[in-house]
């Protein structure tokens, strides 16, 4: 199996066939997931750390089910209550828990690169559950397992992303790996909304929404992510809903048989419809939250590989 990363700190990194590699190993996950009894031993001995510095519910939850489906010993840090609030440093909360020797760290964080950081100065695997507007890499991954098993491929689709471009690493990591996968990129929203080198992510851009999903393959929304809004980026949520929210009726400039994806959590009636969100025919947004245990347990897998065939390089850089 081609997958040579000893940290998953972004797509950008990750080379087609480690993605292809990845999304392989998911598969035969979801199988296990689907059993009545879930788990593996490819984690037994292994501790893995949660630290999450933004609250999150899915991806929390997902990682930590997927440590404890593959037999790891999983904490979750408290960080609201740690010692970054007594005004101890990133780096200080790192070397702590670096001299505890885990194996694999799970770090969300509200600072883009504060990920990257860590991972120089620990020797162990590090994920990124998500740095400030960076990267979500696990996410984009899910959202790319999702694809492939609804559309039995993950090239040559048509696929819009669409709503706060802006502000979400989660349309960055998936333009990042769609772009890998030889898929043609649509960005929809409004200008405001769009990131300011908009020209140099090799996609097509539209502030018209029924233009910019017709004869699409994939409508992926996003969340308006208003606590990272600095200013008045919409008129309003209502105006916002009437121009670029999906609908039934905007909906139908996609392809016939288009999925409808949503990375959570959901804002009913700015983003989607609550109807267009639970037609079981169109949306696979459980599907989804599904495929991200999946995800995080191959990707915590490959990475414990990488570092069982190399545990004695120093720091795991």
């Amino acid at each position: 199996m081609t997958f040579r990363q000893k940290h998953l700190l972004g797509i950008e990194q990750l080379r087609p066939e480690e993605i292809t590699t990845l999304l392989d190993l998911a598969d035969k996950y979801v199988d296990l997931n689907r059993r009545q009894q879930k788990h593996s031993d490819a984690l037994a001995g292994l501790t893995q750390i949660n630290m999450f510095f933004e609250n999150s519910t899915r991806t929390q939850s997902s990682f930590e089910i997927a440590g404890k489906r593959l037999g790891a010993d999983v904490m979750n840090m408290a960080m609201q209550a740690s010692s970054i609030k007594k005004g101890e440093t990133l780096i200080d909360t790192a070397l702590s828990l670096n001299a505890m020797h885990p194996d694999i760290l799970v770090v969300r964080h509200p600072h883009s690169g504060a990920v990257d950081l860590l991972a120089e100065k620990v020797n162990c695997a590090v994920l990124n559950a998500g740095d400030g507007r960076h990267e979500h890499p696990t996410q984009a991954l899910l959202d790319a397992l999702t694809i492939r098993r609804a559309k039995g491929r993950l090239h040559r689709l048509n696929i819009a992303i669409c709503g706060d471009i802006a502000h979400s690493r989660v349309a960055r990591s998936n333009i990042m790996l769609l772009g890998k996968m030889e898929n043609r990129i649509r960005l929809v929203g409004p200008p405001t909304l769009m990131p300011s080198q908009i020209d140099q992510f090799g996609v097509e851009v539209y502030d018209d929404m029924r233009k910019g999903i017709e004869g699409c393959d994939v409508v992926m929304m996003l969340r308006l992510q208003k606590e990272r809004m600095d200013g008045g980026f919409i008129p309003s949520e209502r105006e916002y809903y009437h121009r670029y929210g999906l609908d039934a009726e905007k909906l139908s400039y996609a392809k016939d048989d288009a999925i409808v994806m949503h990375p959570g959590p959901m804002n009913r009636g700015v983003e989607i419809d609550g109807t267009i969100a639970d037609d079981i025919n169109r949306s696979v947004i459980q599907e989804q939250v599904e495929m991200g245990v999946a995800v995080r347990m191959a990707a915590m897998d490959l990475l414990a590989r990488n570092r069982r065939e190399q545990p004695n390089e120093g720091v795991y850089v």
